[in-house]
């Protein structure tokens, strides 16, 4: 199966694949728009969406403490809704905790990479 796969011809086929992409590609219009006149699409950075990201996990929290103070002052609300819009918030700041701590981690290993 290794020597199939690394065989000269498979090779060279997947380097053909690859430069019929790269040309396909390099054909394409960057920051321009389209034809049809429509604007063109505004590139987000890694910050913006990492902002973006935060700022969903900080609209559930406040969704959930919004319920939370809602169903104490005894408006008509399902405790089943509140206790869900509570998960959602937690389970929100978990997972953005977790990727913090893989992206710090990440991090840590690149600068201990020998140059």
């Amino acid at each position: 199966m290794i020597e199939r796969a690394t065989s000269h011809a498979n090779i060279q086929s997947m380097l053909e694949t690859l430069r019929s992409y790269q040309s396909q590609a390099a054909q394409l219009p960057t920051d321009t728009p389209s034809a049809a006149g429509a604007p063109a699409v505004a590139k987000s950075g890694f910050a913006d969406m990492v902002s973006g990201a935060i700022g969903q996990v900080n609209e559930a929290q406040v969704e959930s403490r919004r319920l939370q103070e809602a169903y104490e002052r005894g408006e008509d609300l399902p405790l089943a809704d509140v206790v869900l819009g509570m998960q959602k918030s937690s389970i929100a700041f978990e997972a953005t905790l977790q990727i913090r701590n893989k992206v710090l981690k990440a991090y840590e290993d690149i600068l201990n990479m020998p140059v």
